[in-house]
């Protein structure tokens, strides 16, 4: 979310593993630490883009309940570390197929207004966003090792407005069994 207009659809990551990927961005990244929980984005930064800002909060309600409703708690491994994109970004990524994948294309299709997507659906977890990391700092984040599954069972909506800090609209426990 760090440098971008509009709602985005999250999935905070919680409990030990949450409290782990916070403990590496607040050494690595103050800044990014200091901004949202640890999460993945399941809409806003890729495969499709933010929810367009006038969107009533009722409406995105509405659109995503039924979702969230329907969707059981997902536990899925994270990949080895990597480089995002021929950036200095540092993710954690998911595998983009299977029910992460049927997740965000139901957010996709609910009706809601969205903005042009930069990427392609690439979901992850951000260990490191804002500085210029040192050649040691890189290859100590690249061998960093991620064992346990990620266990995501909500999704949250914010609304960032930067420089401003992003403003949680609404949060929707998954639901289904």
């Amino acid at each position: 979310m760090p440098g971008a207009n509009g709602i985005f659809v999250l999935s905070e990551i919680g409990g030990p593993l949450g409290e782990r990927i916070r403990d590496v961005q607040r050494r690595f990244d103050p800044k990014l630490a200091r901004e949202t929980p640890p999460h993945v984005t399941l809409v806003g930064s890729s495969g499709v883009g933010p929810i367009v800002p006038s969107t009533p909060v009722e409406r995105i309600r509405d659109a995503l309940k039924p979702i969230a409703d329907t969707t059981p708690a997902l536990e899925l491994p994270f990949e080895r570390p990597h480089r995002f994109m021929q950036t200095n970004i540092v993710v954690l990524p998911l595998d983009p197929h299977g029910p992460l994948r049927r997740l965000h294309d139901r957010i996709a299709r609910s009706g809601l207004p969205f903005a042009r997507a930069k990427f392609t659906f690439t979901p992850h977890a951000t260990l490191s966003f804002y500085p210029t990391l040192s050649r040691d700092a890189f290859r100590e984040l690249l061998g960093m090792r991620f064992d346990e599954p990620v266990r995501l069972d909500r999704m949250t909506v914010y609304h960032t407005r930067d420089p401003q800090p992003a403003v949680k609209l609404l949060e929707l426990p998954f639901e289904g069994a």
